[in-house]
């Protein structure tokens, strides 16, 4: 599956979650490098997830980006399908407010 496949997967998934919002990321020259491709906020969580195919590396850039995203207190995750987010969004809505 390609990565903009499991992305819009994802994006559709996301328009279900209660309390949330989001969006994808846009690359290229009107973009941010190394910015995780779909940004939310998730019963007032900063979350972030970049998508890859399975078996594919972050870059060094995307690593450092989902690093300072978690040294900051949000939420960054590596995500290669549905499922993983669905595992997150299920984390978030189980956290007390």
């Amino acid at each position: 599956m390609l990565e903009r496949q499991i992305t819009d997967k994802i994006l559709n998934y996301l328009k279900t979650v209660n309390n949330s919002y989001f969006w994808k990321q846009v690359g290229g020259l009107r973009g941010v490098a190394g910015l995780p491709d779909i940004i939310c906020c998730v019963k007032g969580l900063f979350v972030a997830f970049e998508v890859k195919q399975p078996g594919k590396k972050l870059t060094k850039l995307q690593e450092i980006t989902i690093k300072q995203i978690n040294d900051a207190g949000g939420a960054a995750f590596r995500v290669e399908c549905l499922e993983d987010v669905k595992d997150v969004i299920k984390l978030l809505e189980a956290m007390p407010k």
